[in-house]
Parts: structure tokens; C-alpha cells; sequence
């Protein structure tokens, strides 16, 4: 139950003609004797808010930054007209900060035996799983006095998945796989790729790449085509601990890696090859194997939806043993992890050549722009110490990747912004000269 402010506006007015032509116990008990009165009317008249039926439909996945409507459907089986407002409550990190008054209220009016719909939009702000909370309801009576309150459970979730920004650079890293295959063997031969086709020869191409044989067969002189390897495996290792939590601008380095992980995966996988995931800290947090080109984009960013850091240490062991396992067959193994020194260090270099002699192994680090924008700071002793500063982590994290490449492993170093393109070419490179 609920008093509006129409009680305490009439309270007020009635106190006048009390003080001015009948003060004491009398005038004040006609007064507040009637508007009791009516309260206990409108409240009797008020549609009685247990009784409502409430559903929820509508979406139940979005893209992080785009909005989702989740519908509620009201429906009123009592013989009185429901006059209420309704409170739609999701958790904070489902709207942009200070829209979340206005977008969860909404007024409502049902009239008896039928139903009405209203519809929430959430913008979520954070990936993972939203659920409904409560939805509260105020009914009021016809003069506006009293309402009944009541809350109702209506279960509903809402998942967020990754925002997929790099999704606008897979045209040019699909042009470039088509120019892929389209080389000649001048180019690639001898380095694993594979036979395509047979084509009649053009002016400028090399001599060498004339078979003669199928020359002899034939009326025109015949060339081999050969294509990148295809049919590939790609692990990608999702690094899901505490360096995965560190925020570069607005974000954390672990949304960095799965925005870079999905383009790879999606060119990979147009390209002919297969890929897999595996999210990994002191535990297996997410597997995503054996998928269909189909599938796979839908798979990836829904295991990825959930995925948070967590405030432990890599264990770089368990996450070797579970990556061989993943992939018993020669792999191309892409490791999205930091670029820190003791991580690595202790961690990975340890464990590394268990990966390198059965399979390729790339690794991909978000780098801090900030770093490079400090490193330049001068005009004060506090900018000079900044950029000392700067130098010397730029140096140790060279110099760690340095380490890595001695043992055979590629390593790509960028920002957020362009370390899922610099992932993709570094694929394309690999393909091109037959290593994976």
C-alpha cells in the first residue's frame, strides 16, 4: 500500500477552514474522517496487483552496444481497470549511466480481462548474461489517493556478447587471402602449399611453373596454380587471467584479445581451415571445438560472452597439456596473453618448447599506447622521469618478445586498435609461406 502525494495535498487544504472557522478535535477529525474515507474507497476500487498475470518475450541476445527490447506483457483478469505505473528493474550495467529512470517506468493502463504490452530497451554497458529483476507495481484507484504495491518475479536473461569491432576490416583480409590464392607456385613452391589447377599459360608468367606433361596432352601450354594450405587446425588460447584484467583506454586487455581472436576466426575459417578456442587461467573457462564454418562465429562469441578475468596467475603448464590435448594434429597454437616480463618468464617460456616442436605458435599482446605517449613526454623533470619510465618497460617488453622469437614463435605486439588486423596479417604470412 501506498499514500500519493494527493493525500498530503488535501491534508493541507483541509487544515485551513479547521484553523479558520472550527479549530480543535472536531474539525480536524471531519476532515481527516473523510479523506480516510475516500482513501478506503479508491484503495477497494484499486485493481489488486497479485492477481495480474505478467509474461516477458522479445530478445534475448545483443551485441555489446547495441539495444536490446525485452517486452512485458500485463494482463488484468480482475473486473476493476488497472491504473498503475511499473518499474522494469534490471541490474545498473544495463543502461548507460542516468537513463535507467526512464527507460525502466512505464505508465500503464488495463482495462478488465485484457492484456497490455510494454517494452523495456536495455543498452547493456558490460559483456555477460543480464537477468530481470523484479517487476514492481503501483495500482492506483479512480481519485488518484491509494495505491496497492506488489512485486512480481518474471525471469528473464539477456546475453551480451563481444561487439565484434573488427568485424569492418574482414573485406581488405579477404581480398588479400583471394590474392592468396591466386599465386603461382614461383612464389610459393617448396614452401607446403598445395596443388589447385591447371591453367593455359599467360605472357609474363615464370617458365618454371609449365607442366610439361600436361603440355605434351594437350594443345596449349599449360601452367601449375597452387593454392595456401588449407584444412589447417587454429587453436586460439584465450589468457583469462590476471594480466587479461588490466584496462588499456576504455577497455580490458581480455575484450582486446576476443575482438582479435573473432576476426582470425572468421578469416581462418573462410579460408578452409578449422579453428577452436580455449579459455584458460588456473582452469578450463570456455572450449569450443569441432564447429562448422556455420557455427563457428555464433559459438565463439557466445562462449565469450561470459568470460571474465580472473585474479590469479596463469598456469601456463595446465594450459599446455590442455592445449596438446586440444589438438593432438600439427596446429597453428595462438596464444593472446601479455607480453609482461615475469609472466612470460616464469610461465610460458618454461613450457613453450612442449608446444613448439609438435606445432606453430603464435602469440598476440595488447600493447599501451599510453606507453608510446609518455616515452615522447618532455618539457618538465616529471615528464623526463615519465619517459624513463616508459622507455624502460618499452625495452623489457622488446626485449621479452625478442626471447620468444628465438624459440620459434611469431609474435605480434600492438594496440587495441590494430592488433586484430596485425593478428589477421600475421596468419596471412604464415599461410602464405606454408607454416601452419
Amino acid at each position: 500500500m501506498a499514500l500519493t502525494g494527493r493525500v498530503a495535498l488535501l491534508a493541507a487544504l483541509g487544515t485551513l477552514p479547521v484553523g479558520l472557522w472550527a479549530p480543535g478535535w472536531t474539525g480536524i477529525l471531519a476532515v481527516n474522517g473523510s479523506l480516510a474515507l475516500a482513501c478506503a474507497c479508491d484503495y477497494a476500487l484499486a485493481a489488486p496487483v497479485r492477481r495480474l498475470g505478467l509474461t516477458r518475450s522479445g530478445d534475448t541476445s545483443v551485441r555489446l552496444g547495441e539495444p536490446a527490447d525485452v517486452t512485458l506483457t500485463v494482463t488484468n483478469p480482475t473486473g476493476r481497470p488497472l491504473r498503475a505505473r511499473l518499474r522494469d528493474a534490471w541490474p545498473p550495467s544495463s543502461w548507460q549511466p542516468g537513463t535507467e529512470a526512464a527507460a525502466s517506468r512505464h505508465h500503464l493502463a488495463v482495462p478488465p480481462g485484457e492484456r497490455r504490452r510494454v517494452t523495456t530497451r536495455l543498452r547493456p554497458t558490460r559483456r555477460g548474461d543480464r537477468h530481470a529483476d523484479r517487476v514492481t507495481l503501483r495500482s492506483y484507484g479512480p481519485l488518484g489517493l491509494f495505491a496497492r504495491q506488489g512485486t512480481h518475479k518474471v525471469p528473464w536473461t539477456v546475453r551480451v556478447l563481444p561487439p565484434f569491432t573488427s568485424r569492418k576490416h574482414l573485406p581488405s583480409k579477404l581480398a588479400r587471402l583471394r590474392e592468396l590464392d591466386g599465386r603461382t607456385s614461383v612464389l610459393t613452391r617448396g614452401e607446403g602449399t598445395e596443388f589447385d589447377s591447371l591453367r593455359d599459360y599467360v605472357p609474363g608468367d615464370d617458365t618454371r611453373s609449365i607442366d610439361w606433361r600436361a603440355t605434351a596432352r594437350g594443345t596449349t601450354v599449360a601452367v601449375r596454380t597452387w593454392r595456401p594450405e588449407r584444412d589447417r587446425h587454429i587453436l586460439l588460447v584465450l589468457d583469462t587471467g590476471r594480466t587479461s584484467a588490466g584496462r588499456v583506454g576504455d577497455i580490458p586487455r581480455l575484450d582486446a584479445s576476443m575482438d582479435a581472436a573473432l576476426l582470425l576466426a572468421a578469416l581462418a575459417s573462410r579460408a578452409g581451415d578449422r579453428v577452436g578456442l580455449l579459455a584458460h587461467d588456473r582452469a578450463v573457462r570456455a572450449l569450443v571445438q569441432g564447429r562448422t564454418t556455420r557455427d563457428l562465429l555464433p559459438s565463439l562469441v557466445d562462449a565469450m560472452a561470459t568470460l571474465e578475468p580472473e585474479l590469479v596467475e596463469l598456469d601456463a603448464r595446465g594450459m599446455a597439456a590442455t592445449a596438446l590435448r586440444t589438438a593432438p594434429r600439427r596446429s597453428l597454437i595462438v596464444l593472446l596473453t601479455s607480453l609482461d616480463a615475469a609472466p612470460v618468464e616464469e610461465g610460458i617460456l618454461p613450457v613453450l618448447s612442449r608446444l613448439t616442436r609438435r606445432h606453430s605458435v603464435l602469440l598476440a599482446s595488447v600493447s599501451d599506447p599510453h606507453l608510446t605517449a609518455m616515452a615522447k613526454g618532455r618539457g618538465s623533470i616529471d615528464a623526463v622521469y615519465e619517459a624513463a619510465a616508459a622507455s624502460k618497460a618499452q625495452a623489457e617488453r622488446a626485449h621479452t618478445a625478442e626471447q620468444l622469437r628465438r624459440h620459434g614463435v611469431t609474435v605480434v605486439d600492438a594496440t587495441p586498435d590494430n592488433l586484430a588486423p596485425a593478428l589477421a596479417d600475421a596468419y596471412l604470412s604464415l599461410k602464405a609461406a606454408g607454416r601452419l
